[in-house]
């Protein structure tokens, strides 16, 4: 068994494209996946597997959110491993001990073009960032509610992405590790 995380981009926000995770844990069992678990409401979830083709795996939990509620949300799958690695290659260190600060955008692909310098324009005296693979990191001290460097990411590297902040980062590989301790 292969054990996966699921980051679901757009569900639980503002009212729209509502999915208890409960009901989501339900639809993932259905599947044929196991040791489903789930970490607060924006689509976080980590269960075990069969499938070793994550495209195909990422598209079949898609296609069953938008049958069983009418919507279908980007699924952005990743082994325990690779989240591992991307925790592992954090280049912000200091930024763990204000884990609200800290976040790692995972994007579908590595960006072809991104084009950085944008974001440097924009980049407040104290955020720094970095971009390795499909990994893009940001320490935002001052928060990310404001910060136009946070807003033009996805933009300006020319890939979708969904963002989850270290203190996430690090509960849902706890979770990870709750389901396969070998990790």
């Amino acid at each position: 068994m292969i054990t996966y995380i699921a980051l679901l981009r757009g569900i639980n926000v503002g009212g729209r494209n509502k999915l208890p995770m409960k009901e989501l844990r339900t639809l993932l069992e259905e599947l044929g996946l196991e040791n489903v678990k789930t970490y607060i409401q924006s689509g976080n979830v980590v269960f075990e597997g069969d499938e070793a083709d994550v495209d195909q795996l990422s598209a079949e939990i898609a296609s069953a959110i938008d049958a069983a509620y009418g919507f279908e949300p980007r699924v952005l799958l990743l082994t325990a491993e690779d989240f591992s690695a991307a925790m592992s290659g954090n280049p912000f260190p200091a930024g763990e001990g204000e884990p609200n600060t800290l976040h790692l955008y995972f994007l579908t692909e590595e960006p072809a073009n991104p084009d950085l310098a944008a974001l440097q324009d924009v980049q407040r005296e104290d955020e720094r960032f970095e971009l390795h693979g499909a990994i893009f990191y940001l320490h935002a001290p001052s928060g990310i509610g404001r910060s136009k460097l946070a807003e033009r990411v996805e933009k300006s590297l020319g890939v979708p992405a969904t963002a989850r902040n270290w203190r996430s980062v690090s509960s849902i590989m706890a979770l990870a590790n709750e389901c396969n301790p070998r990790q």
